[in-house]
């Protein structure tokens, strides 16, 4: 059953898609857009434009979608559990698993392994195709992704993730020699406009990215580095390394060579802390670096002093 609500612009002047996202049922741009581009929004009984500018005292009625029904198919696919309660759970992903299905991936996804681990308890927020979903790494890089389980949990868990308080660190290999033990890269990342399959720091049509990063250990021609996100942008770390001159190492469409054994990016998720939605407790988790990446670093020659 469709849901509908009242949304009052307290203020003039905000972007309607800006004021939508402040609310606690909509809570992000990119849904208030959808929302917008579906007619779902009204004001005085007609649809709202994406580029209307409010003024004070508008009341918006906002047409909540019901959660469509997923189609996907669970499916025993063995996960690496890191932490798992009855709000959120936490899964190690191997390299190579995609993880929502995408035109390509049907299927075989971490979502269908998820489907099958915890049943019909994953949050519906994430949509069709992501349920439980908070956040993504790519195919090819290994890591800590944290599901929710149900909506309050994914509400909760994107606001942090929003606000910045949900952190995520990664260790990747990059090439060439930083001439700093540590720097923060403060870069906006959208599409390339020259290869839309790609992402580029550009001003164009592009959001703010900002990457912390600092040297672990340097090496001839080589560095490993630990990152660590305040914003999520698509492919930020690979995008923001490949900006500095340091691509990733096997990172071919950024730049980076295949070497090493490695024919993708060297990039883990290694450690994620969040607040629990529930319990208001912190969670700090950290996962061991896998074989393929300890593999890499034992091949880049002997460690610099």
């Amino acid at each position: 059953m469709e849901n509908t609500i009242i949304i009052t612009a307290l203020e003039g002047g905000d972007r309607i898609d800006a004021l939508l996202a402040r609310s606690e049922a909509i809570r992000s741009r990119s849904a208030a857009a959808q929302l917008l581009e579906r007619g779902l929004v009204t004001l005085n009984g007609k649809p709202v434009k994406k580029n209307y500018r409010t003024a004070q005292g508008d009341e918006f009625t906002v047409t909540l979608p019901e959660t469509e029904e997923t189609d996907l198919v669970p499916q025993a696919i063995p996960l690496d559990v890191v932490y798992e309660d009855g709000d959120v759970i936490v899964v190690n992903k191997p390299r190579g698993l995609v993880v929502h299905p995408a035109p390509g991936h049907p299927d075989g996804t971490l979502v269908n392994a998820l489907l099958a681990h915890c049943g019909e308890s994953l949050s519906g927020i994430g949509g069709e195709r992501r349920p439980g979903i908070v956040h993504r790494i790519d195919k090819d890089t290994s890591g800590l992704i944290i599901a929710a389980k149900n909506d309050m949990a994914h509400a909760a868990l994107s606001a942090q993730l929003k606000d910045r308080t949900l952190s995520r660190v990664y260790e990747a290999i990059a090439h060439g020699s930083f001439r700093e033990d540590a720097g923060t890269v403060d870069a906006p990342i959208g599409r390339d406009p020259k290869n839309r399959q790609r992402m580029a720091v550009t001003e164009k049509n592009a959001r703010p990215a900002v990457t912390h990063w600092e040297v672990l250990t340097r090496y001839a021609r080589y560095t490993h580095l630990r990152c660590r996100l305040e914003t999520g942008r698509t492919h930020q770390i690979r995008v923001h390394m490949a900006y500095t001159g340091h691509p990733l190492l096997g990172d071919t469409v950024y730049g980076g060579r295949r070497d090493k054994g490695l024919d993708a990016q060297a990039l883990h998720a290694r450690g994620l802390k969040f607040v629990h939605p529930r319990t208001g407790e912190p969670v700090e988790l950290w996962t061991e670096l896998p074989d393929w990446f300890r593999d890499a670093l034992s091949k880049l020659g002997p460690p610099l002093e």
